[in-house]
C-alpha cells in the first residue's frame, strides 16, 4: 500500500498529482509542523532530514519530491517517463531544471509574500528574485514553441514537474501574459482529469 506523508498544498503537491496521474490508490498521512511532527522520532526514522515529502510503498521508503515521481512513473506508469532513453533524458533534465533553476527564485518570492509579514519582507530579496524569473520563462516559453509538451507529443513527468513549478507564477502575482506558449501549456494541463482530482486536494 502506498502512503504519503505531507500536504498537496506544499513541495509535496506535484507527488499527489503524480499519484493521480497513475491512478492508484493512496493513503495521507499529514505532518503537522506547527506540532513538530516532522521531528518526531516516528518520522524521523521515515525521513531523517525531517522534511516532506516522504513516500512508502509497503516497506519501500523513498523522499525528495522529483525522485518519488520518478519512482512512482517507473513503478506504475512507464509511459511518463517518454518512449525512449533519449526523451528518458530530456524528461530528467526538464525535471531538475524545473527545482534547480525556476523554482528557486520563485519561492524566494513566495516565501517573501506569503509567509513573511508585510512589515518584514525583505524587498531586495524579491526584487532579486524577480529579476531573474522573466530570463527562465524564456527558456521554458522557447522550448514550448510549436508543441503541447516538453518532450515528445505525449505529457511526462517533465510537464508534471515543471508546471508543479511555473503554476505558481500566479500566486507571487508574476504575469505570463509575455509567455503564451506557456500559457497554452498549462491551461491544457489544467485539463487533465489527474490535475482536476489533484486540485481538488488544494
Amino acid at each position: 500500500m502506498i502512503t504519503i506523508y505531507g500536504s498537496p498544498k506544499s513541495s509535496s503537491g506535484r507527488c499527489f498529482w503524480c499519484l493521480e496521474e497513475i491512478e492508484k490508490t493512496y493513503n495521507v498521512s499529514p505532518i503537522n509542523f506547527k506540532e513538530k511532527e516532522h521531528k518526531s522520532t516516528s518520522y524521523l526514522k521515515i525521513n531523517p532530514n525531517g522534511k516532506t515529502p516522504t513516500l512508502t510503498d509497503d516497506d519501500f521508503v523513498i523522499w525528495e519530491s522529483i525522485a518519488i515521481n520518478f519512482y512512482l512513473a517507473e513503478t506504475y506508469k512507464t509511459e511518463l517517463l517518454g518512449i525512449d532513453n533519449k526523451q528518458h533524458g530530456l524528461v530528467q533534465q526538464w525535471s531538475l531544471w524545473g527545482i534547480g533553476e525556476l523554482q528557486p527564485p520563485i519561492i524566494d518570492v513566495f516565501i517573501q509574500l506569503v509567509f513573511v509579514p508585510e512589515e518584514r519582507r525583505n524587498n531586495e530579496v524579491i526584487e532579486k528574485a524577480m529579476a531573474k524569473i522573466p530570463g527562465l520563462l524564456v527558456v521554458l516559453n522557447d522550448a514550448l514553441e510549436g508543441k503541447n509538451n516538453l518532450v515528445g507529443d505525449k505529457f511526462t513527468l517533465a510537464d508534471l514537474n515543471v508546471a508543479s513549478v511555473a503554476s505558481l507564477c500566479s500566486e507571487i502575482k508574476f504575469s505570463l501574459t509575455s509567455y503564451k506558449n506557456i500559457q497554452i501549456w498549462l491551461t491544457k494541463i489544467s485539463e487533465r482529469p489527474a490535475f482536476r482530482k489533484y486540485q481538488k486536494l488544494l
